[in-house]
């Protein structure tokens, strides 16, 4: 594969052909493969990545902050992962963390340091951090919580965010006083009122905020220089990537479809683009270099938090999903709530994605049941309805309309090939894949790597 854009073509570039002249035709280069989440998060994206991990030679991450929560278990060491892409265990490829990713340095390291403890060696040699990507500090994170007490003293109820920061950093972001690692590492008497300024506009909307910005600023210099040798120019570094040789690039994406800012269940969303089109903003790539797009999804519903969940099962099959998966959130140690599975939601994030196959995981969570419904179809004031309701009072009053499919009894987590399922369990899953009209790719049984079924 050539490198498509060499200094033959700058000079092409800088001094067009005359008229006439044919220009040359330039290559596309090498395509990413694109994981991400299809419900509410927590749907084993962290497994598949990890899978297709050992083969990359790049791994990105392109929105969210450490609000992400990934657990890769290898050779039975379990890894956490929040910020870092959960790549980073394949020692011979590069992460990169995308300029649409929001980093609380403190964060970054604490959780390098927890990791290397468990045996992540030289991470630090193989991060790469955009430039462009906005820095989450102290008192930003100490807002999120602040403005969770107000919502909840208000509404009475509050959006359950993970009081990681992430939120109000994209807002300095979008009101565009945020700061970014280019500004870090710059001139750092600018970096210091610019702060300063940030810090003083954040407690006169909350007098109850305390900074301590001479504190503040001596260790964001520490960081700078720790940082320093691993930021580059993000856009750059992904133009060389995608037209230098032939690489496999691999993009991994935090949150889920219908926690997206712009499609998930609003205002119980997260704060940052968790669809495909993320991918293009997050990192700086055009969509002719987006390839292979997979959505994971958990062989049932759960969701973190308030809002919307119309499969949501407030009983004992939630309970029995709950025990038996372990529903506890990797970030915030919230246990989740629990419902069967939706495919309204997986056709709706489908619609936006454009999925070219699936992961389902967690099967083996269902092998105790005797049966087992699938939410196909939601009904509004009787009729049902083609598309998935934005408005979050509409979607409390919805109903559900179940198929429920005979359980199989046996126990799932020693197949390691189709064949190995319970002839109830592979009707299950076509079952799901005829519905969503994705081909399944994957089927996890388990915990470990071993325990992902390949289908194709």
């Amino acid at each position: 594969m050539s490198s498509g854009w060499g200094a033959k073509d700058h000079k092409n570039y800088s001094n067009p052909p005359s008229s006439g002249a044919k220009r040359p035709r330039s290559d596309f280069g090498n395509k990413v493969i694109v994981v991400l989440g299809a419900q509410w998060g927590d749907e084993g994206k962290g497994k598949v990545v990890d899978l297709l991990a050992t083969e990359s030679d790049l791994i990105c991450r392109c929105q969210g902050g450490n609000n992400a929560g990934h657990t890769v278990v290898v050779e039975g060491k379990e890894y956490d992962f929040h910020l870092l892409p959960s790549g980073i265990i394949n020692q011979k490829a590069i992460s990169l963390i995308g300029n649409g990713v929001v980093i609380h340095l403190p964060g970054l390291f604490e959780e390098g340091d927890k990791n290397e403890k468990k045996g992540l060696k030289d991470w630090q040699k193989r991060l790469i951090i955009s430039d462009r990507a906005h820095i989450v500090f102290d008192f930003h994170q100490k807002v999120d919580g602040l403005q969770e007490v107000e919502r909840q003293e208000q509404d009475g109820k509050n959006i359950g965010t993970t009081k990681k920061g992430i939120g109000p950093t994209y807002s300095s972001k979008a009101a565009r006083t945020g700061l970014r690692v280019c500004d870090l590492l710059a001139d750092f008497k600018d970096f210091s009122s610019r702060f300063k300024q940030l810090a003083q506009q954040h407690q006169s909307m909350f007098p109850s905020l305390e900074v301590d910005i001479d504190g503040q600023l001596k260790k964001l210099k520490e960081y700078a220089e720790r940082i320093r040798p691993m930021v580059r120019d993000g856009v750059y570094f992904m133009y060389e990537a995608i037209h230098g040789p032939p690489k496999k690039i691999l993009v991994e994406g935090a949150n889920a479809a219908l926690l997206d800012i712009d499609f998930g269940t609003y205002p119980f969303v997260t704060s940052s683009n968790c669809t495909v089109g993320g991918v293009c903003t997050g990192l700086g790539i055009p969509p002719l270099n987006i390839g292979e797009v997979y959505g994971v999804v958990k062989a049932y519903t759960t969701r973190v938090g308030i809002g919307a969940f119309p499969t949501e099962q407030n009983n004992d099959v939630g309970e029995l999903l709950q025990t038996r998966g372990h529903e506890v959130g990797v970030t915030t140690g919230r246990k989740r709530r629990c419902g069967w599975l939706d495919l309204v939601i997986l056709r709706y994030a489908n619609m936006i994605n454009g999925f070219t196959a699936l992961a389902l995981t967690k099967l083996d969570i269902l092998d105790v049941m005797d049966e087992i419904k699938v939410g196909i179809a939601y009904k509004l004031n009787g009729k049902r309805i083609p598309y998935f309701p934005a408005n979050q009072e509409v979607l409390q009053r919805l109903e559900v309309d179940y198929e429920t499919l005979p359980g199989w009894k046996s126990d799932t987590t020693a197949a390691r090939k189709w064949d190995d399922l319970p002839p109830k369990a592979q009707n299950y899953i076509r079952f799901v894949e005829n519905h969503i009209g994705v081909p399944i790719k994957w089927v996890g049984v388990g915990k470990s790597r071993e325990s992902m079924i390949q289908m194709f």
